[in-house]
């Protein structure tokens, strides 16, 4: 059995409309190239029809996967996120106490995560680092680059 999985109703439509991409115009191209490398003749030593059945395969296990997540998926009632402290779907608002940069980002799911508009995979260094933070606490939180020490300063809804 599959795990729940909480979306915004953006993140799920989202998902939705790759899914339609895959089903509707990835899977027809497959076929397409399916059906000139059998037209190429022998079976057995065409490399083009190993490769198309190949890519088959794996288009199929992943539009598998999304109709999967997408099944097991639940919409959020973002009016219902507690802000007084960090969790999934919340904005925080943080300031580096070294550079003294403020930041505010959206702490989301892996797959609606997208760092250049704001929105940090809970499973991201610092998405973990700021998980049941308050606001007025420091989130230490060892990056790439080092170790970074955060102030909260605000927490929203999306």
């Amino acid at each position: 059995m599959s795990e729940i999985k909480y979306f915004t109703a953006e993140g799920l439509q989202k998902l939705k409309d790759e899914l339609d991409d895959l089903i509707l115009r990835e899977r027809p191209r497959i076929i397409q190239a399916i059906a000139e490398a059998r037209d190429k003749g022998d079976l057995s030593e065409n490399a083009e029809y190993d490769a198309a059945k190949e890519a088959q395969g794996l288009l199929e296990a992943k539009i598998a996967d999304l109709q999967d997540l997408i099944f097991n998926a639940r919409i959020l009632d973002e009016s219902k996120i507690d802000t007084s402290k960090v969790l999934l779907y919340s904005t925080v608002k943080i300031r580096n106490t070294k550079t003294k940069a403020t930041m505010t980002y959206s702490i989301v799911p892996e797959k609606e995560a997208d760092f250049k508009s704001g929105k940090l995979s809970i499973n991201s260094p610092i998405g973990q680092g700021l998980l049941g933070k308050k606001v007025g606490e420091m989130a230490e939180i060892v990056v790439p680059a080092g170790k970074m020490i955060f102030e909260i300063l605000e927490i929203t809804r999306q």
